[in-house]
Formats: structure tokens, sequence, C-alpha cells
């Protein structure tokens, strides 16, 4: 398999990011909030105000998590080089933690003033998406600890430094900054967000660097355990910046819509990975339609999540046609179709809706509305399971045992629907 490291992220240098570190540094403690405090509780609208601590609290336990789990990143790095940049960074993440706490406390008023109390208060904002993906980091980090071969770092790097901060975190602290400055409020706040997405500028860097690195070493296995990250955790990932209710308000008080924050994050994510080296276009289980733009990417993920069929469950599960033939595709997509003999065939015979089969022909993959005679494997389920199943709300094996879902057909294949399907 060839490999194509752009000539951009083969200038990357460990020690440069290092040096770029020692002549960056800012205290967190010395940020001025006093304009800030009387632009939250004067300025701002009661509307900004409940957005403000929405989106604020989803970075301030982001940022208390990352600084939490970088140690088992430390350790597994090879080079001295990376380890003591990771170092650096661990360093960062406690400081943006620090930042968003005083905000909180000085600013805002939430919790007893301490970093525990801070987070207790503030919990309660934290999305479905947000305590789901950043539980796997969790458990990410456990498993690195244990387990420090390439392919591990690999899934470990592209969770925290490619979905977690390049797809996440640094569209979010664009669009915060960019909103605030149309404002002209909360100079305070806009000065820390100025430094942490230049730290975070670093951070990201080094992770496209390391990850361009284990690509060039083993392009097969780097990239399978990139998209493999990528595909479990998309559902998750792009239930983060769901606000409460569904209320669009919680963002559009401040001037950008949610379609703008996804094309941002689908705009980056697509940035980092090619600057990684993959090539997007012509990888077959990739999940993301690269052959449509950013914003409709972002469409397609916001259609999906409002019907139910990813991420959290928010009412009844929607199936207007054109939204089932998006998920239906995307399964056709994520469908490692190479695990199984070409011409394979599996069925949904849905209790409650019109069947869906795909057709897998090794990269090939195409969805079909309609009933097969002789599918390789059928599954009969109601589609609300269904959606439960793919949104990664229920698991295959516990619908089995409670009926809820009958398999037939090719047993080697049935043994495969995990890897297959992610």
């Amino acid at each position: 398999m060839a490999v194509a490291i752009p000539a951009a992220t083969q200038q990357i240098d460990y020690a440069d990011l290092y040096a770029r570190w020692e002549r960056g540094n800012w205290s967190a403690t010395e940020i001025d909030f006093t304009q800030d405090r009387i632009d939250w509780h004067e300025h701002f609208t009661d509307e900004q105000r409940r957005g403000a601590l929405w989106l604020y609290s989803l970075f301030f336990h982001g940022e208390d998590s990352v600084a939490d789990n970088l140690s088992p990143y430390i350790d597994a790095a090879p080079l001295e080089e990376q380890k003591y940049f990771l170092a650096t960074q661990q360093v960062d993440e406690a400081r943006h933690a620090v930042f968003f706490h005083r905000f909180m406390h000085e600013v805002v008023g939430a919790g007893d003033g301490t970093l525990a109390g801070g987070l207790r208060a503030t919990a309660p904002q934290l999305s479905w998406g947000h305590r789901k993906l950043f539980g796997r980091l969790d458990a990410m980090a456990a498993e690195l600890r244990r387990d420090h071969s390439p392919r591990k770092l690999a899934e470990a790097i592209a969770l925290y430094h490619v979905v977690v901060e390049g797809t996440l975190a640094q569209p979010g602290q664009h669009i915060i900054d960019s909103s605030l400055e149309a404002l002209d409020l909360m100079p305070g706040f806009r000065a820390g967000i100025a430094n942490v997405a230049i730290d975070e500028q670093r951070h990201i860097a080094f992770g496209v660097k390391l990850l361009a690195d284990l690509y060039e070493a083993d392009p097969q296995g780097t990239q399978d355990a990139i998209v493999d990250v990528i595909r479990e955790v998309l559902s998750w990932t792009l239930s983060v910046p769901i606000p409460p209710g569904w209320d669009t308000s919680y963002t559009e008080c401040f001037g950008f819509s949610m379609e703008d924050l996804f094309e941002q994050g689908a705009i980056s994510n697509e940035a980092k990975l090619r600057a990684i080296g993959l090539p997007l276009d012509d990888i077959a289980h990739f999940p993301l339609p690269m052959d449509v733009s950013p914003r409709a990417r972002g469409e397609q993920a916001l259609t999906l999540l409002r019907a139910g069929l990813l991420g959290e469950r928010n009412g009844p599960i929607g199936r207007d046609p054109d939204t089932v033939r998006i998920l239906m595709d995307l399964l056709a997509r994520t469908a490692r179709g190479t695990e199984v003999p070409a011409g394979t065939t599996i069925q949904w015979d849905f209790r409650d809706h019109d069947p869906w089969y795909l057709q897998l022909d090794g990269s090939h993959k195409v969805a079909v509305q309609g009933r097969l005679a002789k599918p390789t494997v059928r599954l009969r389920l109601r589609f609300d399971d269904f959606a439960d199943l793919v949104s990664s709300r229920a698991a295959a094996p516990a619908l089995v045992a409670r009926g809820r879902m009958r398999p037939w057909g090719d047993p080697r294949v049935l043994l495969k629907m995990q890897r297959l399907f992610g």
C-alpha cells in the first residue's frame, strides 16, 4: 500500500513543537475577568447566558478529562521527543481546565471555588454524546496503559487528537471566539480562548505528525486503526454539541446555527485526516460521504440525529423515506465489504417498516429498498430496535436474547456482523 504524506506534515518537528510551547507559555491565573463579570450580568441576554453556560461547560469538562487521561500517552510514545512534548500538553490541558474553572466560578458564580465543585455544578449541562465520547476516552486511556503497541497508540491518538481536539474542540473554539468578537464582549474570556486555541494547534499538529509517522511505517494497520475509531465513536461525536431539547436558540443567540457548527467540524476533520496522508476518497468503509460538501455532510448528520437514527433517542424514531435512505447509505458506506464473500446480501425485514437490503461486492456496496427471496443473511426486527442498534443504544446479542431480533442465514457472515459494521 503506497502512502503519500503531505510535505507540510513531514516538516513538523517534535523538538520545534516543544520550543513553541516554551515561547508561548501563558498564565490562566492572571487573566482579568473584571469586565467579563459586567458583560455576563449586564450585557448578555438571559438566552445568551444559558447558551454560554451550556457550551462552555462542555469545554470545561472536556479539558478536565483530557488532562486526566494523557499520562498513558506519554508512556506509550516511542520517542523521547514525543514524550517530552506530551508532557507539555498535559500541562496545557490542566491550564485550560483552570481557565474554564476560574471563569465558571468568578464570572458565572458556579461551584464552591474548587475544581471538583465547579465540575459538579456544571455537570448537568453535559450532553449525552459528551458523556459517551469522554467515557470512551477514559476506556481508551486504560487500554493504552496495558497495550503500548503502534496499533493501540494510533487508535488513542486518533480519538484524542483528531476526534476530540481536531473535530470538536478547534471548530468550537473558533465559533466561540468569532461570536464574542462580533459582540465585543468578555475580553478576558476571549483572550483565554485565543491562548487555548494556539495550544490546541500545537497539540493537533503533534497528533497529525505522530499518526503520519505510524501510517508511513504501517499504512494498512494505521489506516484501519484511525478509521475504525472514527466509525466506533461517530454517533457519540456527532451528538456532543446537541443542545438540550434540540433548542437551536442555544447557538443562534450567538449568531451561528447547528449547521454552521457541523460544517466547521466536517472541514476540520477532513483536513486533519488528509494531513496524515489518508486517501479518504479511496477508503471503502470510511463512514462519511466525501463526495458531498462539508455543509451537506453536516446537514445529513443533523437529519439522522434529529430522527433518532443516530445519537440519543429524543422521541418517536423518524421514518421519512429520505431520512431512512441517508441511514441505509451510511450503513453501506460503513460496511467492511471485503470481510465477506463477494455477492453477500444482508436483508433487514422490519416488522413495521419497508424492508431494505445491502448488496456487498468487496468495496462496491449498495443499499436497496426491497426484499430478496434468498439473502445471505436475514434479520427480522422492529424498525425502532434497528435504530437503537445502529446508534449504539442497544447491542445485538441483547436484542437476540430478548427475542427482539431474529437472525437467519450463513453463520460465517453472522459471526462477522460486528466487524462488518463496527
